[in-house]
């Protein structure tokens, strides 16, 4: 999109004066008949016109994507990076973030990323300090990054365990959303777009800490969006099956995924830019099963 110069056309004193150059935006001579509606109109449409300028001149999201080196959340980033949205990636990886980093920039998008640990609190102060040190304004917020502990009885599984996973999963979408919601607010505009699981549906032997986890981010989803949807922001959540992800594969072994037909992380990373999108507007506190094949309904014996 080519950037258009609105100084000397547009400034406090011709807009509070409801004066109208006599050229439009673009340089083209305006109509005698716009310019006496213009003035018809008074300050309620000065205001109304200066919101519209200011969406136009400042049209570039930025988007920050938890755990965005690898799997679905590397996925949502490029796919955002397609859109020429701007992003910042998170994770504990320092050589996957920088390679992923570098694919984005292909895209001749802005791209950043931060190594931090979400599940510490110190971790979520870095990434906040590191947007406002660069004069960051992030306006769509995906709360992708996650840990699965080994499948076991509550009796075995180590408390060190449940306590990352409650920590990761959901502490650190929850401190990260405190952190950023209020500059959404000022702006009256944002996405944000939390990443659960199929796991989150429905309790299972072994899985205690993972999936009641998951299932508190969708309650979180739901709970915030109710609380700012007033705010012109949009808050959703996707519940992915299963995806043919490293993290995948190291939970649940390469077995495992030979033997289930697996989704791609594009499919995901599509669904989550249609929800950073206009044409989600009408969306939030929504819960979106995005099972893919591992859908119950598809199970032999349901």
């Amino acid at each position: 999109m080519r950037s258009i110069s609105l100084a000397g056309r547009f400034n406090s004193t011709n807009l509070h004066s409801h004066e109208l150059p006599k050229h439009g935006m673009l340089g083209v001579p305006l109509p005698q008949h716009l310019r006496k509606t213009w003035c018809r109109l008074g300050t309620g449409a000065v205001n109304i016109f200066r919101q519209g300028i200011d969406i136009l001149v400042n049209h570039k999201n930025t988007a920050l994507i938890t755990g965005g080196s690898r799997g679905i959340g590397k996925a949502i980033a490029i796919e955002f990076a397609k859109h020429d949205i701007d992003v910042i990636i998170t994770g504990r990886n320092v050589e996957r973030l920088a390679s992923t980093t570098r694919i984005l920039e292909r895209h001749n998008i802005n791209s950043h990323y931060i190594d931090a640990d979400i599940g510490q609190e110190a971790g979520a102060e870095r990434i906040c300090e590191f947007i406002v040190k660069n004069g960051l304004e992030v306006n769509i917020l995906v709360n992708n990054a996650a840990v699965i502990h080994p499948r076991m009885p509550l009796t075995e599984l180590p408390m060190d365990d449940w306590e990352e996973a409650v920590n990761v999963n959901l502490l650190g979408a929850v401190r990260l959303t405190k952190m950023l919601l209020p500059n959404m607010v000022t702006r009256k505009w944002g996405k944000i777009v939390n990443i659960s699981s199929i796991g989150g549906r429905k309790g299972t032997a072994g899985r205690s800490a993972y999936r009641a986890t998951k299932a508190a981010l969708i309650s979180f989803t739901e709970s915030l969006a109710s609380e700012v949807k007033g705010y012109g922001i949009d808050v959703n959540c996707i519940c992915p099956g299963r995806v043919a992800t490293e993290g995948y594969a190291e939970a649940f072994g390469e077995e495992d995924m030979q033997r289930y037909s697996m989704m791609d992380p594009s499919e995901i990373a599509t669904l989550c830019h249609f929800l950073v999108g206009p044409r989600a507007s009408a969306i939030t506190g929504a819960v979106i099963d995005a099972f893919g094949p591992s859908n119950p309904l598809f199970s032999a014996n349901p």
